[in-house]
C-alpha cells in the first residue's frame, strides 16, 4: 500500500524530500526504485545501511569533538540546528532553481565532508571565555573577526575547486558538483549568520546553570586571536590556487564550454533560450506564498541592517579603550610602584565594573614593566607574512602544546601522575583534575597545599571544593558559593586557608558625612536591613549642622605577655627594673629594632604572685599592628632575659592586652586609637529631620544609654548600637571583624545647649589599619580608596589609620543619633 501511494503521488514525495536531509532523499529514492524493480532490493538495503552508518559516524565524531568543550547537549544542539538549517537552505536553493536532485544520494559522504563543525568549536571557545552574560555577544563578535577572513578564503577555494567539475561534460558529475558548490556557499552563509545567533541564544539561556559553569571552567583560559592566525605558507598556496582556478573558469565559460541542456550546472542555469529577465520574472511570479514571505523577510532584514542600523567602528573604539586603559594602568604602576600589582589589577578589571575585554598586548606591556605607551596596529587574522622565524617558533610552540594536550587527555596511572608532579620541568597543567584528586587521595598532595603545588590558586580552590563536595550529603550544597573572578593569590598566606570560595556581602553607603569640614561617603557591608538607611539619616542631620569635629587623644596598640619568676620577690624586682627610665630605653631600642614603624611608647605592668604581665604599648604606623607589636614584644623579652635569665616566658599573650575580649583595662587605658567626637544639632534639625524634640532625645539617651547600661554593669557599653556601625565599616574596609568586641566600646552623651543639643561620642579602643590584613583584597581596597585613605601615608605615617578611626567614630555618632531619635519619637 505504501509503495502504491508513493508511486501514485510522486509530487508529495518530492515535496517532503526537499525539506529533509540527504538521508531522507536516499530513503525516498530507494523506495521508489524498489517499486520499479524488486530485484534491486538487496542493493538498496546495503546502500541505505551504508549511508546511514556514514551519517551516524560523522555525527558522532563531530559532536564528540563538541563534547570536549564540557557540554553534553548545549553546543551539540546548536550544531545540530546549524547543520539542519544548512541542509534545508541548500535543498531550497536547488528547488528554487527548478532542478532535479534525484540520484545525488550516491554522493552523500561527499556532501558530509563539506559540513565541518570544527570552526563551530573554535567560535564556541571564544564565547565560553566571556566573563559575564553581557559579554557573550562581544566574545562571539571577537571570534567572528578572528575566523571570518580565513573561513571566507576557504569557502572561495572550495567553491572554485568543486566548480571545475561543472565543466567536465559528465552530466551526473556536473549535477553533483553544482550541488556541492551551492552547499558550500549555504554552509558559509549559515555559519556567518545563523550559527552565531543560535550559539549566543543557547549560552545566554543556559547562563548560571551547572552545565554552563562546567564549560566555563574547562575553557576559562584567555583566548588570543593571534593563536588562530593561519599558516602563511598555506595561505599563499590558497591564493595561487584561487588565481589559477579563476583563469580555468574564465577560459571554460567565455571561450568554449560543453553545452548541457539538461542537468544541473552553472551553464544550464544561465544559458537558456529565453532571455534572462523573462526567465527570472516568470519564476518570481510563479513562487508560492511561503516563498514570497521568506524572500520578503530576507530583503527587509538586509535593508534594515544596511540602512537603519547604527554600526560602531569597533577598531576605533578598541583603540580609544586601549589609550584610556594605558593611562589607568600607568597610574596604577605609579601608585603601587610595581608592574606586577598593575597586572593583578588588569585581571580584576572586568569584575570591578568594566565589561569590555582587556587588550592582551596591554597586559603584556605591563607585565614586562614597559612604561612607554605603545600604539600597536591591529592586524587582521589572515595576512601574508614573510617572517619565517616567528612562524617556526609558533609552529614549534604549537607542536609542544599538541604534545602536552595528548599527555593531558589520555588516562594516566598513579605513577605517571606522581612523576609529572615531581618533575620540575613539567607543568601540573598536564594533570587533569581527576589526576590531582587521585594524588590527594593517595596522600601525595596535602589538601591545604593545593594552590602552592599547582601554582594556580583558583584551580587549587576548585579542586579542594570538589573534595569537600564529595564528603557532603548534598553534592550541590556549594553551587551558590561564588568561586570564579577572584584573586586568590592575595589570600594565600595572608587572609585565609583551605579556601573553597568567597562570600559576597552587600555594601551600602551612608553620607555625605561632614567630618572636620570634609565630606565622606561611608561604605558599610551588612545584611541587616535599615542599618544603612538609619545611619544615612544621621549623616544628613549632622551635615546640616556643620558636621562632626573629632580628636584623637591616644594612639598605641598593646601586647601583654605573661612571664614567670622563681619567686614573687624576683617578679617584683623585674617590675621595678622596668620602671627605671634608662632600662625602659634599653627595652625600647630592642623593641623598635624589629620595624621602622614600631615605636614603643610605654610599658604597664600587672603583678600576681610570681607572674608578671607586661603590657607593651606601641605606635604601628598605618597598620593595625598586631603582628608588628608581637615581633617587637618577642625582641624585648629576649633583651629582658639577659638581665633576668631565670625568667620563664609562659605566653606571648597573657590576656592583659586585651585582644577580642571585653575588659576594663581597654576601657580605661585605651587600645588602638582613642577618639572623641562632638557635634551640635540645632532644634530645627531635631524637629524636621529627626522628628522628635531635644528634651525627649536627651531623656532617652540618659535613661537608656547611661542608667540602663550601669544597671547591667556594662563595660564600655554606654551606647545604643555602636557595634552595628563598627562591624559594617570593618567588613567593608578589610579590618578584623572580631575586634569589634573592644572597638565598639563607646559612651554617648547628650546635653542641652541653649535651644540646641550638644552630642559627644567617646571611643577609646578603635583598632584599625589601612595596610596589611584584609586591606590588600580588591573590594576592601576599593572601599578604602573611596574614603581616600588606601595604603600607607608616605608623608605622615599613621595618618591614614588615624583618619579611618575618626570616620568610624563620626559614623557611630550618626547611627546613635538616628536610633535614639527613632526611640524618642516612638518610631521603632
Amino acid at each position: 500500500m505504501l509503495r502504491e501511494k508513493v508511486f501514485k503521488y510522486p509530487a508529495a514525495a518530492q515535496f517532503f524530500g526537499s525539506l529533509t536531509t540527504p538521508v531522507c532523499v536516499e530513503a525516498e529514492t530507494r523506495s521508489s526504485s524498489v517499486v520499479r524493480n524488486d530485484n534491486t532490493r538487496g542493493d538498496v538495503i546495503v546502500l541505505t545501511t551504508t549511508n546511514c552508518l556514514v551519517v551516524v559516524c560523522w555525527l558522532y565524531l563531530q559532536f564528540r569533538a563538541l563534547r570536549k568543550l564540557g557540554s553534553k547537549y548545549l553546543l551539540g544542539v546548536a550544531g545540530l540546528f546549524t547543520l539542519f538549517a544548512s541542509v534545508v537552505f541548500t535543498i531550497s536553493a536547488i528547488r528554487l532553481l527548478k532542478q532535479d536532485i534525484t540520484g545525488l544520494n550516491e554522493a552523500l559522504p561527499f556532501f558530509l565532508l563539506l559540513m565541518d563543525l570544527s570552526r563551530a568549536r573554535k567560535l564556541a571557545k571564544f564565547a565560553l571565555n566571556a566573563a559575564s552574560k553581557d559579554e557573550v555577544i562581544d566574545k562571539i563578535g571577537e571570534g567572528m573577526a578572528a575566523l571570518g577572513l580565513t573561513i571566507t578564503l576557504d569557502t572561495f577555494v572550495e567553491s572554485l575547486v568543486i566548480g571545475v567539475g561543472t565543466s567536465t561534460g559528465v552530466k551526473e558529475l556536473e549535477r553533483m558538483c553544482c550541488f556541492g558548490c551551492i552547499s558550500v556557499i549555504a554552509n558559509y552563509l549559515i555559519f556567518m549568520t545563523f550559527y552565531p545567533a543560535c550559539l549566543s541564544l543557547a549560552l545566554e539561556l543556559s547562563h548560571g546553570t551547572s552545565e554552563y559553569r562546567r564549560m566555563f571552567q574547562l575553557n576559562r583560559s584567555s583566548i588570543d586571536s593571534s593563536s588562530f592566525k593561519p599558516n602563511p605558507v598555506v595561505q599563499r598556496v590558497k591564493l595561487i590556487m584561487c588565481a589559477g582556478l579563476m583563469l580555468v573558469h574564465f577560459r571554460s565559460r567565455l571561450f568554449g564550454g560543453i553545452d548541457n541542456d539538461q542537468g544541473l550546472s552553472i551553464q544550464s542555469i544561465f544559458s537558456q533560450e529565453s532571455s534572462i529577465y523573462e526567465k527570472w520574472w516568470q519564476r518570481i511570479l510563479g513562487m508560492r506564498p511561503e516563498e514570497y514571505i521568506t524572500v520578503g523577510v530576507a530583503v527587509f532584514l538586509v535593508l534594515k541592517y544596511a540602512l537603519w542600523e547604527k554600526h560602531d567602528d569597533t577598531a576605533s573604539e578598541a583603540k580609544e579603550f586601549k589609550k584610556d586603559f594605558n593611562k589607568k594602568m600607568n597610574h596604577i604602576v605609579d601608585s603601587n610602584g610595581s608592574a606586577a600589582d598593575a597586572v593583578n589589577k588588569v585581571e580584576k578589571l572586568q569584575v570591578n565594573g568594566n565589561s569590555k575585554s582587556v587588550p592582551l598586548d596591554v597586559k603584556q606591556d605591563l607585565s614586562t614593566g614597559n612604561e612607554e605607551k605603545k600604539e600597536k596596529e591591529e592586524k587582521p587574522t589572515f595576512f601574508i607574512d614573510t617572517n619565517t622565524d616567528e612562524d617556526s617558533d609558533a609552529d614549534s610552540k604549537s607542536e609542544e602544546e599538541r604534545s602536552d594536550a595528548k599527555v593531558q587527555s589520555r588516562e594516566k596511572t598513579l605513577e605517571e601522575c606522581l612523576e609529572i608532579l615531581n618533575d620540575n620541568e613539567k607543568s601540573c597543567e598536564l594533570l587533569t583534575d581527576k589526576d590531582i584528586l587521585r594524588l590527594v587521595d593517595a596522600k601525595h598532595i596535602a589538601p591545604y597545599k593545593l594552590e602552592t603545588v599547582l601554582d594556580n590558586p583558583e584551580r587549587g580552590v576548585s579542586i579542594r571544593r570538589q573534595i569537600i563536595a564529595q564528603k557532603l550529603n548534598n553534592a550541590d550544597a556549594l553551587d551558590k558559593l561564588p568561586l570564579s573572578h577572584y584573586d586568590y593569590s592575595l589570600v594565600i598566606g595572608a587572609c585565609c586557608e583551605n579556601v573553597i570560595g568567597y562570600m559576597a556581602i552587600p555594601v551600602g553607603v551612608a553620607g555625605p558625612l561632614l567630618i572636620d569640614g570634609k565630606p565622606y561617603q561611608v561604605p558599610m557591608a551588612t545584611t541587616e536591613g535599615c542599618l544603612v538607611a538609619s545611619t544615612n539619616r544621621g549623616c544628613r542631620a549632622l551635615s546640616q549642622c556643620n558636621g562632626v569635629r573629632t580628636a584623637i587623644y591616644n594612639d598605641g596598640m598593646t601586647r601583654a605577655p605573661v612571664v614567670k619568676f622563681p619567686s614573687a620577690e624576683r617578679a617584683c624586682q623585674a617590675k621595678l627594673w622596668l620602671d627605671v627610665a634608662d632600662n625602659f630605653d634599653t627595652i625600647r631600642k630592642a623593641f623598635n629594632s624589629t620595624s621602622r614603624f614600631a615605636q614603643l611608647v610605654e610599658i604597664h605592668c600587672g603583678l600576681e604572685g610570681p607572674l608578671l604581665f607586661i603590657r607593651f604599648k606601641s605606635r604601628t604606623g598605618d597598620a593595625m599592628g598586631m603582628n608588628m607589636i608581637s615581633k617587637g614584644t618577642d625582641a624585648a623579652l629576649r633583651c629582658l632575659e639577659e638581665v633576668f635569665p631565670e625568667m620563664d616566658i609562659v605566653s606571648l599573650s597573657g590576656n592583659y592586652c586585651t585582644d577580642k575580649k571585653p575588659s576594663a583595662i581597654n576601657w580605661i587605658e585605651g587600645r588602638g586609637k582613642s577618639v572623641v567626637c562632638e557635634a551640635e544639632i540645632t532644634s530645627r534639625v531635631v524637629k524636621e529631620v529627626l522628628k522628635t524634640t531635644p528634651e525627649a532625645l536627651i531623656e532617652v539617651n540618659y535613661d537608656k544609654n547611661l542608667i540602663g547600661s550601669a544597671m547591667a554593669a556594662s563595660i564600655g557599653g554606654f551606647n545604643a548600637h555602636a557595634a552595628n556601625i563598627v562591624t559594617a565599616i570593618y567588613i567593608a574596609t578589610g579590618q578584623d571583624p572580631a575586634q569589634n568586641v573592644e572597638s565598639s566600646n563607646c559612651i554617648t552623651t547628650l546635653e542641652k545647649h541653649g535651644e540646641n543639643v550638644r552630642m559627644y561620642c567617646t571611643m577609646p579602643c578603635i583598632e584599625v589599619g589601612t595596610v596589611g590584613g584584609g586591606t590588600i583584597l580588591g573590594p576592601q581596597s576599593a572601599c578604602l580608596e573611596m574614603l581616600g585613605i588606601r595604603g600607607a601615608n608616605v608623608s605622615a605615617p599613621g595618618e591614614n589609620a588615624r583618619q579611618l578611626a575618626r570616620i568610624v567614630c563620626a559614623s557611630v555618632m550618626a547611627g546613635e543619633l538616628s536610633l535614639l531619635s527613632a526611640l524618642a519619637a516612638g518610631h521603632l
